[in-house]
């Protein structure tokens, strides 16, 4: 069971990648954030925060595809080889490892850190995956290739050994320890793959029957008494592109703005999330910087940030 962790030192973890996903514009939402002050809101909420400065990724230019099915995955496979090892030495620190990309292949990197440093401590992870995606597609069922979209197949084991073992191990998270929460766009082999594995998934629909108040709550209560290490998986695309239009796969009907801050102020009272991803900001789409600023108001919301 979790105990109430508090974290006094944030290492802000830039991971500046649109390698996994065939929209350009997301390799810079981690300097959208910054310049959305992500870093004062959180010295405003009593942290120290320290700016560990972005993964190194060689832009799309410089590369190449050898895999139609699996677009840039030698260079994906360095990149989050090196995000986890800067997640698990954060963790190690005591610190806790706020990443920001960036595409969702991200968290193939934060969710292997994690793990990592979760294994080392006899300790069992868990994953809140709030997305409009499910991410669950493999080489064999991908549409388009993308790596972003088979983040948490690759996660749960599913997929390609050199990014399934990344660190030298896999799976990195069981399916019963996973929770995925505004889902509303999913591949047909993903439900597939979702039903197979018995993975607890909560749509939008979920959402619109049973609100979005008692979803978190139940995910939380579950996911506490389970595990002992919960990391947050936020895509920007999981709220309604009327109110973040800056992303790079948009999916109409999602959360609205006061229901992706209710999920992110309920993590918070639990205080038991312990690392945190951004991802899918997108600049180019966006309006005056408007879903970089409301990500960094959510990222504040997760830490504790109360309207009284």
């Amino acid at each position: 069971m979790i105990k109430k962790r508090i974290h006094k030192i944030v290492d802000l973890i830039g991971f500046p990648m649109d390698l996994g996903a065939d929209r350009r514009g997301v390799d810079m939402g981690p300097s959208a954030l910054r310049i959305a002050g992500i870093e004062q809101k959180l010295e405003t909420l009593g942290y120290k925060v320290i700016d560990q400065g972005d993964v190194p990724i060689a832009i799309k230019e410089k590369q190449k595809i050898a895999n139609r099915k699996l677009k840039y995955l030698s260079a994906i496979k360095k990149a989050a080889g090196q995000l986890a090892e800067k997640v698990e030495k954060s963790l190690a620190r005591g610190h806790f490892p706020l990443c920001f990309g960036g595409d969702h292949s991200m968290a193939i990197g934060s969710i292997a850190g994690v793990a990592s440093f979760c294994r080392k401590k006899q300790m069992k992870p868990g994953v809140i995956w709030i997305d409009a995606h499910a991410d669950m597609n493999t080489e064999e069922t991908t549409p388009s290739g993308n790596i972003h979209g088979m983040s948490l197949a690759l996660s749960l084991g599913l997929g390609h050994k050199a990014l399934t073992h990344l660190l030298g191990f896999g799976p990195k998270v069981r399916p019963q320890d996973c929770a995925l929460i505004g889902i509303r766009k999913i591949d047909l082999p993903e439900k597939e793959t979702i039903k197979k594995m018995n993975l607890p998934v909560h749509t939008m629909a979920d959402i619109d029957k049973n609100g979005v108040a008692n979803i978190v709550e139940a995910v939380i209560s579950t996911l506490r008494d389970s595990v002992d290490h919960i990391h947050v998986s936020f895509d920007l695309d999981c709220v309604d592109p009327l109110v973040a239009p800056g992303v790079g796969t948009p999916v109409a009907g999602g959360l609205s703005y006061r229901e992706a801050h209710l999920i992110m102020e309920t993590i918070a009272e639990c205080g038991c999330m312990s690392s945190l991803d951004v991802v899918e900001i997108n600049p180019i789409l966006d309006v005056k910087n408007q879903s970089a600023e409301f990500a960094a108001g959510v990222v504040a919301s997760s830490m504790g940030m109360r309207i009284l």
